[in-house]
């Protein structure tokens, strides 16, 4: 006897993935010191010298006899660039816009003077008709 049989295509290959096992970034850091509250130099260490900061220079104004601060130079030019800006910002869009509110004036000063003249041209009808 003669049994059929059927014939399948070969299966397809599929290669197989490996995934590795996940690995963590443990942070670390140094760890810090903290001295004690009560903690004194020994004897025979010498304390250092500090040095203290020298008075910022000031200016003597004889009249009233005053001393102004001198503020550092670093100040000085930052206040000096700001007030730079802003003056050339205010004087190119004072020049640029100039122009632009003298034609708005101009539009909006025809509106309102059709207007008047409709509302005067209004009046003087409802007047006659009474």
């Amino acid at each position: 006897m003669d049994i059929p049989r059927a014939t399948l295509p070969k299966a397809l290959d599929i290669p197989q993935m490996y995934l590795r096992q996940p690995t963590a970034d443990v942070p670390a850091y140094k760890p810090m010191i903290v001295p004690p509250a009560d903690l004194e130099r020994p004897e025979e260490v010498e304390a250092e010298e500090t040095t203290e900061q020298p008075e910022p220079p000031t200016l003597k104004i004889p009249v009233i006899d005053i001393k102004m601060p001198i503020p550092e130079t670093a100040v000085v030019v930052t206040a000096v660039t700001t007030a730079v800006i802003a003056v050339t910002t205010t004087t190119i869009t004072q020049s640029l816009f100039e122009p632009i509110k003298k034609k708005v004036q101009k539009q909006l000063q025809a509106k309102v003077n059709k207007w008047k003249e409709k509302r005067k041209k209004e009046s003087s009808t409802k007047s006659k008709t009474e």
